[in-house]
């Protein structure tokens, strides 16, 4: 008989959770789920290499262990730091931890542009719900926002480099998606962007999740620019047959009546992909027969787009038909062949001026 796992008990938060050897601490509040859960504006489950680079999932180790129950001295990333036997772990508890939240985030909002009101991004933004939660009043930053020059990346993707927040995202997955990853982090410090051939690694069929992979408005639709928002769109789930095999076909159409305005891959509810898609079921299918139409997408997080949603409504009951006796009304008709007084070979149109009664003498 197979030897059982040994599990390791974590307690986030006071609360307990038993989870495998191996497993970080981020995820393993992700099990407990709730507020307990940190931040994380790097990580992403489905990138291997990704997180540490943010910041914003810091959380403080007040026990190690049970074999050695000393603290760790300095808060660590939950998304790299990995649990063990007995440990101890404060996030929303700790003063602590939501003070240095505080300064992170201050950090990522020095040089990010204030331009929500004008960034596609807007409404579904982890730094805008970040900052909300966790952000200062106001700003102590005196000195001269970070500025990069425009690079055209063409006709699918729209780069704004001054919204970056490096948090790696698009490298990791052109690296790990695409054949052949042509664009990185460039320079060192303040002056690190997101650059260098980076038009070249267009070309692959698969370019375009970097779209949803990334937690701000750097990297967004160019189909999509300036056309809607989308708390004034309703998200659908659909899917079709692709015809790339490594392609799920499984998507979100944001609609606004019978009009497709842009494709996107399904989310959960830390925003990341439950499954790329290719950038013809993105870019090219645009069209509400193009897809099968599975029902609405509930929308787990907080977010304006969930204040319109329509799951679960009830359609309100008209009171006209018991007025009318049970008759339905008749909202569409001819006034001359419903009220046989006029006419009906009469067209009142073609008639110069008002009509009166001697218009209508036989």
């Amino acid at each position: 008989m197979a030897e059982e796992k040994k599990l390791f008990k974590v307690k986030i938060d006071n609360i307990s959770v038993e989870v495998e050897p191996g497993t970080t601490i981020l995820n393993a509040a992700r099990q407990i789920g709730g507020d307990v859960v940190p931040p994380a504006m790097c990580y992403y489950s489905k990138l291997q290499g990704s997180g540490g680079k943010c910041r914003t999932c810091l959380v403080k180790v007040t026990k190690g262990s049970d074999a050695d129950p000393r603290p760790m001295p300095k808060l660590v990333a939950s998304c790299r730091t990995t649990v063990m036997d007995g440990m101890e772990v404060g996030n929303i508890t700790s003063p602590e931890v939501q003070d240095a939240r505080k300064g992170v985030v201050e950090f990522l909002l020095l040089n990010h542009p204030l331009d929500c009101p004008v960034c596609d991004q807007a409404g579904e933004c982890d730094l805008q719900n970040l900052s909300y939660e966790h952000g200062a009043e106001a700003t102590r930053y005196e000195f001269k926002r970070r500025t990069f020059d425009k690079i055209d990346i063409g006709d699918k993707i729209q780069l704004h480099m001054t919204r970056c927040i490096l948090c790696y995202r698009c490298v990791f997955t052109a690296d790990q998606l695409t054949e052949k990853r042509e664009h990185g982090i460039l320079g060192r410090g303040d002056a690190s962007e997101i650059s260098t051939y980076i038009h070249q690694s267009l070309d692959n069929n698969f370019i375009g999740n970097v779209i949803d992979v990334c937690p701000v408005g750097a990297l967004t639709d160019k189909t999509f620019r300036f056309k809607n928002r989308v708390w004034f769109l309703k998200p659908v789930d659909a899917h079709r047959h692709c015809e790339d095999p490594k392609c799920c076909g499984k998507t979100v159409l944001w609609m606004r009546g019978d009009e497709v305005f842009r494709v996107t891959a399904r989310k959960d509810k830390y925003g990341e992909v439950e499954d790329f898609i290719c950038d013809t079921c993105r870019f090219d299918k645009k069209e509400k027969s193009d897809w099968i139409i599975e029902g609405p997408r509930k929308i787990d997080r907080h977010s304006v787009i969930s204040q319109g949603h329509y799951v679960n409504t009830v359609k309100p009951k008209d009171p006209l038909v018991e007025v009318l006796d049970g008759r339905q009304p008749k909202l569409l008709f001819d006034i001359h062949t419903t009220s046989e007084v006029n006419r009906p070979e009469i067209d009142l149109s073609k008639i110069d001026g008002p009509a009166h009664s001697d218009d209508f003498n036989k």
